[in-house]
């Protein structure tokens, strides 16, 4: 899912799959029971806000990562029947935060998922 946007390139990083536009800047971070926790998820940049409402409205889907969660970085399970469209919009959004403005264009006109906060089921 990742890998299907413009530039982007997987590697290693905290021992973690990690995922990064242009080899430089990371958007998703997989979290694979970090440091002993209960869950399967991953970490992104959100929207000012998002992560905040987030957490507070479904804390079984959404959680505050460590490290970065304090910067607004949203904390998403994918162990619980995940809606990947939604994962898709998540990523996508994370993505659109740090990549180059060009990049966000060639995603748009390459139909890539569209704007805005991930919607609350």
């Amino acid at each position: 899912m990742c890998l299907s946007l413009p530039d982007v390139e997987e590697r290693l990083s905290h021992g973690e799959p990690t995922w990064f536009v242009r080899g430089k800047k990371v958007f998703v971070q997989l979290d694979d029971h970090h440091h002993g926790g209960d869950h399967l998820g991953f970490w992104c940049p959100a929207p000012p806000g998002v992560q905040a409402e987030l957490v507070e409205l479904e804390p079984e889907r959404f959680y505050r990562p460590p490290y970065v969660g304090a910067r607004g970085w949203l904390g998403v399970r994918i162990d619980r029947d995940p809606d990947w469209d939604e994962i898709a919009r998540i990523a996508a959004e994370a993505y659109r935060m740090v990549a180059p403005v060009t990049l966000v264009r060639r995603l748009d006109a390459e139909g890539g998922p569209r704007r805005g906060a991930p919607p609350v089921r």
